[in-house]
């Protein structure tokens, strides 16, 4: 596909139609999800009487690979039917890692922290080419990624593994990578979160977190991966952050999703952007609790967005096309800002979509190819991080009538955005075929007395405890029975991230100190085989722990 970087000075020609030839083509501007795994009755009516632009799939939709084909192709079908000019955009957060929405129906990749800690552009370009493929293959046109959040924040409870990292220039360098891997795959991608979600305490989908840096910082950090992409490579689509920027735009309380300083002034004018500007779910609580869907639909709008993302509610993606509806009606919304948004999505479109080219059943075949099965191998061994080795535990060198007792705490996903279920039988059985005197105790936090008791007298017996860690740094209660256990095991103990690389912020006397980014079967696996030497960790930590150099430990491999 060819480079798309236009400047604001590519406008659109032409007078722009009339307001009502205009109303009949707004619900271009909407992106729609739907539940279930065949096309709803709302999702087909807003296609077929209201010009439905785009859908997108969750897991929700998903069933198995040929059902995704069928519903894709079904969708488009019915667009084509009802006379649109040019198939949906249908997209996905297939972003790898704790966000890939078709599971185990598709090769499983890295997400973007692991591959930051391999730190290799060519095959983060490896990774998107092979993922993009297989989206097309299933009809997906459109991958709502790479993130280019900086991960500058070890509170972030929404961005973190899913950043490639905190150094800006990595990110950039990665997030390049991944924008040219997917057009090689002859995918729209979409830069994520504009203008940078990564300084931030607060989930968007809980509330409208609030960055207090100005526009100099902005440049500094935040910013340079998106002008490092638009530079050198240009974007399909850029998606909003729900997040305010007092500093830029005078209002705390105004997110930037629909703060023209921050749309038409920084993105369209500052790095003169001229492609696709979506949003991010207008159902997150940041835009829902404060605007309102409806009002949020027109003031996005105006302030410069092409997409409006209204991901699950038939009864608010009718509200927000009605609020377009009256707005133009009443003046408020220009024919000319209409026209230009139209405009943008139909250039798109035309860069990438066609009816006759459609994908076509055949191209299930591209589905976990070898090629794609040896890529997903050599990227999670690539990731695989071993943080500290002071006690020299690793590999393991356990005698078989040795004890080895596996301690993990229940856990959920920590943000809404998340797919993977934390593979537990996965990781227990991993370490059997190594190990096969293996215990296992999955721990329900915070620990009763009954089950502190009972958790001592398995430790008494073990001869290595292989301490699992799910994000304790932000979880008081797991913090509190890793310090105990770490003080009180009498025998060795080996730390094993499977979320986050800030755990050892919380004990930082682990001696031995495994990462895997993320908890998918393949990570845990890579980090199996580390652990018991049969292959050597190889990645590298893509973000510091500040409380540790401040204390002059070093971090040491």
């Amino acid at each position: 596909m060819p480079s798309h970087h236009s400047s604001p000075d590519a406008r659109v020609e032409g007078a722009a139609p009339s307001a009502t030839e205009l109303r009949g083509q707004l619900g271009q501007l909407l992106m729609a999800g739907f539940e279930g795994t065949e096309p709803s009755p709302a999702i087909l009516d807003l296609i077929e009487n209201h010009r439905l632009g785009g859908v997108i799939l969750f897991s929700r939709n998903i069933e198995s690979a040929e059902q995704v084909y069928h519903l894709t192709s079904a969708l488009q079908a019915k667009a084509r039917a009802a006379g649109h000019r040019s198939p949906l955009l249908i997209a996905i957060d297939q972003e790898n890692g704790m966000v890939q929405r078709l599971g185990e129906h598709v090769t499983l990749f890295p997400g973007n922290m692991a591959l930051g800690a391999s730190n290799s552009p060519e095959l983060v370009t490896a990774v998107a080419r092979a993922t993009g493929r297989e989206l097309r293959a299933l009809g997906i046109n459109m991958n709502l990624a790479p993130v280019l959040d900086i991960n500058n924040n070890p509170a972030n409870p929404v961005i973190g593994v899913r950043s490639f990292g905190e150094d800006p220039e990595q990110v950039a360098r990665l997030g390049l990578a991944a924008v040219q891997g997917y057009r090689e795959a002859g995918i729209m991608s979409c830069l994520k979160h504009f203008p940078g979600h990564g300084d931030t305490a607060t989930d968007s989908h809980l509330a409208l977190p609030l960055i207090p840096h100005d526009l100099a910082r902005l440049e500094r950090l935040e910013l340079v991966p998106f002008a490092r992409v638009l530079q050198e490579e240009g974007a399909d689509c850029i998606m909003t952050a729900h997040i305010a920027l007092p500093a830029l735009t005078g209002a705390p309380e105004r997110p930037a999703t629909v703060a023209p300083p921050i749309i038409s002034g920084l993105l369209r004018q500052g790095l003169r952007f001229d492609g696709v500007v979506m949003s991010d779910c207008l159902e997150m609580e940041a835009i829902a609790a404060t605007l309102g869907v409806e009002q949020a639909t027109v003031e996005a709008v105006e302030a410069g967005l092409d997409l409006i993302l209204i991901s699950h509610r038939y009864d608010r993606q009718l509200a927000g096309l009605a609020a377009m509806r009256s707005a133009l009606d009443a003046g408020r919304l220009s024919p000319v800002r209409l026209y230009q948004a139209l405009t943008r999505l139909q250039r798109l479109k035309a860069r990438y979509l066609s009816w006759e080219q459609l994908p076509r059943p055949e191209g299930l075949r591209l589905l976990k190819q070898p090629e794609h099965l040896a890529l997903q191998r050599q990227s999670y061994t690539q990731a695989i991080t071993l943080l500290r080795n002071d006690a020299g535990l690793l590999p393991l060198r356990l005698a078989p009538e040795q004890q080895l007792l596996i301690v993990l705490p229940q856990k959920e996903g920590s943000s809404r955005v998340e797919d993977q279920r934390y593979p537990v039988e996965a990781l227990i059985a991993a370490v059997r075929r190594y190990h096969p005197r293996t215990e296992a105790r999955l721990l329900s936090l915070p620990l009763s007395e009954p089950a502190s008791q009972s958790l001592r007298e398995a430790v008494a017996q073990a001869q290595l405890v292989l301490l699992v860690t799910v994000n304790a740094y932000l979880d008081r209660a797991q913090s509190e029975y890793i310090n105990w256990l770490v003080r009180e095991a009498p025998c060795p103990v080996v730390a094993l991230a499977v979320y986050s690389p800030y755990d050892l912020l919380v004990c930082p006397q682990l001696t031995t100190y495994l990462l895997t980014y993320e908890y998918t079967r393949p990570a845990i696996e890579a980090a199996v085989a580390v652990l018991f030497g049969d292959s050597p960790p190889q990645g590298r930590l893509p973000v510091s722990l500040p409380s540790l150099h401040a204390r002059g430990e070093g971090l040491r491999c």
